[in-house]
């Protein structure tokens, strides 16, 4: 039964990742089905091996085993930014018409599948704790990122108004470029806001903006910016993610104009972390690209210094991020959990 609203698809309908391409993403330990992708990602992994957590984890309280990261649009996105560590050069068209994409629980239920079988081949590894995988089959944290953008995906409202209704369900984060401001207005609109949402943001004016994230839409910069007026106005955690990236936009004369940003904008959080020369950005960037972590403080000290608003709350050395904390729209860090009333 789909969620009420929803355009009716028939599987022969559905936008299908191209079958070379789901051999490549499968080698590399992608789930996919139809148009949407899963992984378990690198600290997932770690975190069935007591190894450590993901940051979110220190900075949110996030259960990093029970963590599903996923997308509806796994090869989709209107940006081709020179950082991204995803597959993009596999991304295809601009538009996922709601005719042609799978209903909300289909989406979910099939990537559980996939996500199931990735999880399964660890279990004859005695370096993997059994009680860690066993829990990690039911998520309790849902991820909306991965490779492609999910604000293009047409039925993000009833995913996530789905995703809320499992009774495991305690978080929902959603990671945006911010290029489909339209979808978030709608989000707001239908009351299916994600529990903590996430603008990407790696520029604070457009020449950067274009050269970082080299978007397909001309209007890119204008789309970006009303994203970004609307996070003051949303009734969930959001946080602006900067990606640091050497010669690009890591410079002291970046900081008055980051500042702006984020007075103007008001985000719970703002997370400043290095690039990181992995995956396919390798082939568009150089490991000198990547900040060290003295340099990643030297920045958000100063970012925050002179925001006059935020304050450094913590950092993952590891993961080469530091995350600063709205003082004037101060919340608690830790994320609270759904009650459930199914």
């Amino acid at each position: 039964m789909s969620c009420s609203g929803e355009i009716q698809s028939s599987d022969d309908e559905l936008i299908q990742i191209k079958p070379k391409i789901v051999q490549q993403l499968k080698k590399a330990k992608y789930g996919v089905s139809d148009h949407s992708t899963v992984e378990l990602c690198h600290w997932t992994r770690k975190s069935f091996k007591n190894e450590g957590d993901c940051y979110k984890h220190k900075f949110y309280g996030i259960s990093t085993h029970r963590c599903m990261e996923f997308s509806p649009a796994g090869m989709h996105c209107e940006n081709r930014c020179v950082y991204c560590w995803r597959p993009m050069e596999f991304y295809d068209s601009m538009k996922m018409e709601p005719e042609n994409v799978a209903e909300s629980e289909q989406v979910v239920s099939k990537l559980m599948e996939e996500r199931r079988k990735l999880i399964m081949g660890h279990y004859g590894d005695s370096r993997y704790e059994k009680q860690k995988l066993d829990e990690s089959l039911l998520p309790a944290h849902y991820a909306i990122s991965l490779s492609g953008e999910p604000t293009m995906y047409p039925k993000l409202p009833n995913l996530i108004k789905y995703l809320k209704s499992l009774p495991e369900t305690k978080s929902i984060f959603l990671v945006t470029n911010g290029q489909e401001p339209d979808m978030l207005q709608k989000l707001k609109d239908e009351d299916a806001l994600p529990t903590q949402l996430y603008l990407s943001t790696n520029a604070a004016d457009y020449k950067s903006f274009l050269k970082i994230n080299r978007p397909r839409y001309e209007d890119s910069w204008e789309r970006w910016k009303t994203s970004l007026r609307m996070l003051s106005k949303l009734n969930t955690r959001t946080v602006l993610r900067i990606t640091l990236i050497r010669n690009y936009n890591d410079g002291d004369e970046m900081i008055p104009a980051f500042a702006s940003m984020l007075r103007n904008s008001s985000p719970n959080f703002v997370e400043i972390k290095s690039y990181m020369h992995i995956g396919r950005s390798t082939n568009r960037l150089e490991h000198d690209n990547m900040l060290d972590m003295d340099e990643v403080r030297h920045f958000a000290s100063k970012l925050s210094e002179q925001s006059e608003i935020f304050s450094v709350m913590d950092e993952s050395f590891i993961s080469k991020i530091v995350v600063l904390q709205n003082q004037e729209r101060f919340i608690d860090r830790l994320i609270p959990t759904y009650t459930q009333t199914n």
